[in-house]
């Protein structure tokens, strides 16, 4: 097999006790996994032991489920910050990929940029940032907001911010940290570089106080779907992770982004677009139909309900029966693509309110597959061969034991046919992923151009 051939790759969406809704009610489920350090340690492991490119945690600040009586039923009402978890992590693994969430909502640009570096020295080259706006009210609420901003409002507030942190993370050239004891001098004041950014939405001055990282930039991803979020991936995202139903949906997503990063001077492959799955995996389709079967069985009603609500973009759903069609959804100010992924896909189906949230439960609205390490293999090999993937982000049903039967199991067979790797490329996440490593925009400009470094 040549090394030039194009591979899979993997991502672990990591949820505290598994993806499935009722997944901490699985009898071989971690219970406590969100505030249990020793089990993502266990599951990192894993994932890095298969070849995995990273870990990847999703993030909300709040409590998202205002409904106690389903939030007293599910395993989301306490886990870690994802940032100080995966500083934790980096100690514990060696080569695979830390990704977290982190809002551009609620944040300020300086503090995630020096966190993300730090990370990145911390791990040896190995952060990425995944780029999100909040689309809760909940949210907005812990941080002195009336209402949830916009969803225009968001995303130019998003792109602002990444100019504003990319800029930062470029603020000391490669070299510029000579600690020469002899000489006296511990940097290059020539290869230090101010912002001085002055927007609608931030005014920063920097320099950032930390060194620039392995990677030059931690790897940059993004989630979403709806027509700003696929332009504000041409412009700025590395890896999306996206949720598609069909192999269609996902063909027409994938040549859409790839389009369209031409007019930002990006190449095809600088971007890689990561489906999420669902695998519930079994020796035979009948045993692998029998698990997801007894995980469905675990699921309380209120629980499902409330989910599908969430995921409608905060639509009350209550008032409907549950065994009656899906009505047409008022546009909320949250999530948007999602909200129109799960009307599309109960119009499809013809699928009743009780269907869709069993549907769901598991996936969320990504692609659901349940059979053998086999077939399994088959369908992410289609939709990689056929231009619906560069790669997966799995979301295993239960953990640790569905990561662990997926890497047992569908990674040797991916590894078989030879889409995927039986080593890593290399020690940063940008190496294994095959991406370029940013150049700092000061070094193409000619010294006697820069702006001298503002005095303190």
């Amino acid at each position: 097999m040549s090394e030039n051939k194009r591979q899979i790759k993997l991502g672990a969406f990591l949820m505290e006790t598994g993806h499935h809704i009722a997944a901490w009610r699985h009898p071989d489920a971690q219970a406590d996994g969100g505030l249990n350090f020793e089990h993502y340690a266990q599951v990192a492991r894993i994932a890095e032991q298969a070849k995995f490119d990273a870990i990847f945690f999703a993030d909300s600040v709040s409590v998202r489920d205002t409904n106690l009586a389903s939030l007293s039923r599910t395993a989301r009402a306490d886990h870690f910050e994802p940032l100080t978890l995966l500083s934790a992590l980096s100690v514990v693994t060696r080569n695979i990929g830390l990704i977290a969430t982190v809002s551009t909502t609620f944040n300020e640009p300086y503090n995630l940029a020096r966190k993300f570096a730090s990370l990145d020295h911390l791990s040896g080259g190995r952060s990425g940032w995944n780029l999100v706006t909040s689309s809760t009210e909940s949210e907005a609420l812990n941080f002195s907001f009336e209402q949830h901003p916009e969803h225009a409002v968001r995303y130019e507030r998003a792109k602002e911010f990444y100019d504003v942190v990319a800029g930062l993370w470029d603020s000391w050239e490669d070299d510029a940290f000579s600690r020469d004891k002899q000489s006296g001098v511990y940097f290059d004041p020539d290869k230090l570089h101010v912002l001085n950014h002055r927007g609608k939405h931030f005014k920063v001055r920097g320099p950032l106080n930390v060194a620039r990282s392995p990677q030059g930039w931690p790897v940059v991803v993004q989630a979403g779907a709806s027509d700003a979020g696929k332009e504000l991936a041409a412009q700025t995202a590395e890896v999306i992770f996206v949720a598609h139903q069909t192999l269609e949906e996902a063909q027409i997503f994938y040549r859409d982004i790839k389009s369209r990063l031409a007019r930002y001077g990006r190449q095809p492959d600088h971007l890689k677009i990561m489906p999420g799955i669902f695998p519930v995996i079994g020796k035979t389709e009948a045993e692998a139909r029998a698990k997801f079967e007894s995980l469905q069985e675990l699921i309380h009603p209120t629980v499902g309900l409330a989910l599908l609500s969430a995921m409608s973009g905060g639509v009350d759903l209550s008032g409907y029966p549950l065994d009656g069609p899906v009505p047409e959804l008022p546009e909320t100010n949250g999530g948007k693509s999602r909200q129109r992924l799960l009307l599309d896909l109960a119009r499809r189906e013809n699928l009743t309110i009780r269907e869709l949230y069993l549907r769901i439960a598991g996936a969320r609205g990504h692609q659901q597959v349940v059979g053998t390490p086999e077939s399994i293999a088959d369908q992410l090999q289609q939709w990689f061969e056929e231009e619906g993937a560069d790669g997966f982000n799995i979301m295993s049903p239960w953990l640790p034991g569905g990561l662990s039967e997926f890497a047992e199991l569908v990674v040797p067979e991916l590894q078989r046919r030879g889409l995927f790797r039986t080593a890593y490329e290399g020690r940063t996440l940008r190496e294994n992923l095959g991406l370029p490593r940013p150049v700092n925009r000061y070094v193409r400009i000619e010294p006697e151009q820069r702006s001298p470094v503002a005095a303190h």
